[in-house]
């Protein structure tokens, strides 16, 4: 068996550019909090300053900024070669907006107003997203491991038979091992932005899942947090 799979925190830097001080402030607040070594700046300009001269682990960028718009500002990075992964935070609700977002090159997109825990968890998804696993391709938590490579699923040396989208959704809450991961961050790893998540979708697979994982007196592994999302717990 391998090693759990863990975005760290600590040491990871993030890019944050926002006009609004307000919403700067409440942004760069909780990302320390969370243990990202974190750098704000106002305007797309300075954001693009910022990614040329020191490329960070993820960038967190306004859409409506002043100087130089978020669009602009992906665009200009992806044009030089700058992979960084990139959220784009936007008022703007349009379905034509948020592709113009993605063919910029954003990884992401929040609409604004967003909950802060919300936009903790994207950010910890980008960084899950682009980080080198550890050691190797195997993801074990607790009983239950899982190899990237094979697509293998065993739990108590039992083989488990799981569809491509059940074993997405079990790779996305294992490498969020213990964290609640939110309904609109499944929705958009393992479904994409075309499901709406008020879809009764994401509780079927759900409870595919609890079925192959639990069988006998097995403990069930995923704990279900009303109105936010599933965790994937040592058991």
């Amino acid at each position: 068996m391998g090693t759990v799979f863990r975005v760290k925190s600590h040491g990871w830097r993030v890019l944050v550019a926002e006009d609004d001080a307000a919403v700067r402030s409440a942004v760069v607040r909780v990302l320390e909090l969370d243990g990202y070594r974190v750098q704000a700046v106002k305007d797309g300009r300075a954001a693009l300053d910022a990614l040329i001269d020191a490329t960070p682990d993820a960038a967190v960028l306004d859409v409506m900024m002043p100087f130089v718009d978020g669009f602009t500002v992906c665009r200009e990075i992806r044009h030089r070669g700058n992979r960084v992964p990139i959220l784009l935070l936007t008022a703007k609700v349009e379905v034509d907006d948020r592709v113009a977002g993605l063919d910029a090159g954003a990884d992401d997109y929040l609409v604004k107003p967003f909950a802060i825990a919300e936009l903790s968890a994207r950010v910890r998804a980008l960084l899950r997203r682009n980080a080198v696993p550890e050691s190797g391709a195997d993801v074990t938590v607790g009983s239950i491991s899982l190899n990237r490579d094979t697509r293998n699923v065993e739990r108590n040396g039992r083989r488990i038979e799981l569809t491509k989208t059940e074993f997405n959704l079990l790779e996305l809450l294992a490498d969020q091992a213990g964290l609640v991961v939110s309904r609109e961050t499944i929705y958009e790893n393992v479904w994409g932005y075309n499901f709406e998540t008020n879809s009764k979708s994401l509780d079927v697979y759900v409870g595919y899942l609890r079925r192959k994982l639990s069988v006998n007196d097995e403990p069930d592994p995923i704990r279900t947090v009303r109105g936010v999302g599933y965790c994937l717990e040592s058991r």
